[in-house]
């Protein structure tokens, strides 16, 4: 086999928590993280040494690219003799909280360990990854889980109930999860998701209550600099959402719905705003 496609999954948080700031300089956070339909499509062909290309020009196609970092790693610890040519072509808003570069270097990773058979098990791509995105650990196992520690620590959780999820990415709002961290006065937060009963919610089956305990606190820093995240919330709200929430550092929103009419009409009118808009039905 010389040439493997995978499709790398979005990621929102319907809870964000931040339990405070370590001595490393990372936070303790507790949070859950659900993929999505919403896949970048990444090909990749054996070749020597290692070559990105993607549909975006203005994105790096070096050392800068995470998906170029992933794929050096992986030579480099499995000690396999080879390369690859990355193709990556992006439908995940970049800069945009939905984790679209961990899941495509998670794409990375996964795949090369299928194309050069080498048969390395989850738990190790996953330590792998966790050294260059905190994300990739989550990307790499997918579903819904409850995520710890710095993200690494996963708890797989129960599929989320059917619903229909309405996705805003404001193309002119791009933010950055270290600045937003930075920002964040972890020991000032006075108000937390309710992670647990989140967690119940979903293993019930019940849409509605979760959607009512989704809340992600670095909003509290994100919406200051960018009031339009609120209002976007609102609009979802008002359409018939169940609950919107801001996902990761942001700026992307997104509602859960459990009618279709409702999601539509909320898509109609997001449109308004941006075109970076997408409907999914999980």
């Amino acid at each position: 086999m010389n040439k493997l496609i995978k499709y790398a999954n979005a990621k929102i948080n319907l809870t964000l928590d931040v339990l405070g700031k370590r001595e490393d300089g990372y936070h303790d956070l507790k949070m859950i993280m659900a993929e999505i339909p919403l896949a970048d499509t990444v090909t990749l062909t054996k070749q020597e040494g290692i070559l990105v290309n993607t549909n975006l020009t203005f994105l790096p196609n070096n050392e800068k690219n995470i998906a170029y970092q992933a794929a050096k790693l992986f030579f480099k610890e499995t000690g396999v003799s080879g390369g690859v040519r990355i193709q990556i072509d992006k439908k995940i808003p970049v800069s945009a909280g939905l984790a679209g570069g961990s899941a495509d270097a998670a794409a990375v990773l996964h795949g090369l360990n299928e194309l050069y058979e080498v048969g390395l098990p989850l738990e190790t791509l996953q330590k792998l990854g966790n050294t260059i995105g905190k994300d990739i650990p989550f990307c790499l196992q997918g579903g819904v889980a409850l995520a710890e520690g710095t993200g690494e620590q996963l708890t797989t959780l129960p599929k989320l109930p059917h619903c229909f999820i309405v996705l805003i990415k404001p193309k002119y709002i791009n933010v950055s999860t270290k600045e937003v961290f930075t920002s964040l006065q972890a020991s000032k937060i006075e108000l937390h998701p309710d992670t647990a009963g989140a967690v119940s919610s979903l293993e019930q089956g019940d849409v509605r209550g979760l959607a009512r305990r989704m809340y992600n606190v670095l909003e509290e820093v994100t919406v200051k600099k960018h009031p339009l995240i609120s209002e976007l919330k609102s609009v979802m709200l008002e359409e018939g959402a169940l609950g919107s929430v801001m996902s990761g550092s942001g700026p992307s929103v997104f509602g859960i719905f459990d009618s279709l009419e409702a999601a539509k009409n909320a898509q109609k009118k997001l449109l308004t705003y941006d075109e970076q808009v997408f409907l999914m039905e999980v």
